[in-house]
């Protein structure tokens, strides 16, 4: 790349630049060509400013190189900063264009001594936790009764017989996919990640799994390092199903760990999380058949105790309205017997029989006393009747309708009127 910069920079030695794009030019040149890279040295002129950044120069016994640590960029060490101090930093190149000299920015600061493994796994891991890889949100629940599950294992580690052993004993109906890698050594972090996207992504290779296991025996952080490599992490965080890490023992902790949907602390305990014990199971659905066997004697007798209520009920509605239709009916009977046509007949000849015994018996006196009450009466119609009263010398006077004037109000003048005398009638007017 310097070559191709110098032949560029040469190729445009006619242009005059400014400071600032010169300048700005070898910063990107710096930068592209170091990225982030450990060094170690002898801390001299540290400077603690107010605003919280620390400035001091990173030396050995040839060269030196302004060292910045920025407020944001780490917590404070333990210890204070002090000169002479031997460190191990880890950080960019860059320039400080202001005063047109290149800098070192620090972002990991450890005493000199310290594993650089330790510190390139701090410094992963610091790096995809702010990418939100080991976000608890993300995290996906392990199906319950999985069929089928993957792992990606070394064929012949003690990890995979210790997993096998437990998988069999608690779920014999398991089916299991084993994808082998190499575990250990140059490429095998490639191949762990490979193997994840294999099982991840449907293929003709693999049939459909459930979930990943991704495992491995313990070791120490050298053995353990292809699963704190990037490429391992960022399979597992982009892997379709849930994914769960069984790296090492208890004490050891991975980057994979914390990418993963659930960390086992050991092979074993991992198959245990995967399935329940099989010899569970059957206690819980033995347990379950009494339950469900018990509810259903039980609603067995509330149903009969139900239908033995619902009959006595039934018994006595009918019995009540047997009852009552043999009491409507005894009175219908009744009174059909009251209205019968032959009785009714019977009564009225014996009721025609009387008054005719009653016409024969009674005698002729009774007869004659009717008629003298007749002629009396008709003798007191005769003396008071209208006619009587006309001949005393009285009159009917008569509107033209016909109606008797019985007051004065009744007449009104020009009104035709008509009397009635003993002898006849005749008309006037009134004036």
């Amino acid at each position: 790349m310097e070559k191709h910069f110098a032949a560029d920079f040469f190729q445009q030695s006619s242009k005059v630049f400014s400071v600032s794009e010169l300048t700005r030019s070898i910063r990107g040149v710096l930068e592209t060509k170091f990225g982030a890279v450990w060094v170690q040295g002898e801390i001299s002129n540290y400077k603690l400013h107010p605003s919280g950044h620390q400035y001091f120069t990173l030396k050995d016994q040839r060269a030196q190189i302004a060292c910045v640590i920025w407020r944001d960029t780490m917590l404070p060490p333990r210890q204070p900063l002090i000169d002479g101090a031997q460190v191990q930093a880890y950080g960019t190149v860059t320039v400080f264009e202001a005063r047109g000299q290149y800098q070192f920015n620090v972002q990991i600061l450890q005493p000199r001594g310290v594993g650089l493994l330790q510190a390139k796994f701090e410094a992963l891991k610091r790096k995809l936790e702010a990418e939100g890889l080991f976000a608890p949100e993300r995290k996906r629940p392990l199906p319950k009764f999985p069929r089928r599950i993957g792992i990606v294992t070394s064929r012949t580690g003690a990890a995979i017989r210790d997993m096998l052993n437990v998988l069999r004993r608690r779920a014999p109906w398991l089916q299991i996919v084993i994808n082998p890698v190499r575990v250990q050594g140059t490429g095998a972090a490639q191949e762990i990640a490979v193997a994840i996207r294999e099982l991840a992504l449907p293929n003709q290779a693999f049939a459909p799994v459930d979930l990943i296991v991704v495992t491995r025996g313990g070791g120490s952080i050298e053995d353990l390092w292809e699963f704190n490599e990037e490429i391992v992490a960022r399979a597992v965080f982009h892997s379709a199903l849930p994914v769960i890490s069984a790296v090492g023992h208890e004490i050891d902790f991975t980057i994979c760990d914390f990418v993963a949907d659930l960390r086992a602390p050991t092979p074993s305990a991992a198959a245990e999380l995967i399935v329940p014990d099989v010899a569970d199971l059957e206690r819980r659905l033995d347990g379950c058949t009494r339950a469900l066997a018990h509810q259903l004697l039980n609603r067995v007798r509330d149903a009969q105790q139900r239908l033995d209520h619902t009959r006595e009920i039934l018994q006595r509605c009918l019995t009540h309205k047997v009852e009552g239709y043999r009491r409507v009916l005894l009175h219908i009977t009744a009174a059909l017997q009251a209205r019968s046509p032959a009785r009714e007949l019977t009564m009225r000849r014996n009721r025609f029989a009387d008054l005719h015994r009653r016409l024969i018996s009674c005698p002729p006196r009774l007869l004659e006393n009717a008629r003298h009450r007749f002629q009396s009466i008709e003798g007191i119609l005769r003396v008071l009747g209208p006619d009587a009263t006309l001949r005393r010398g009285y009159s009917i006077t008569m509107n033209e309708h016909g109606k008797i004037i019985r007051t004065i109000a009744a007449v009104r003048p020009k009104m035709k009127i008509r009397t009635r005398v003993s002898d006849g009638e005749f008309g006037s007017e009134v004036l």
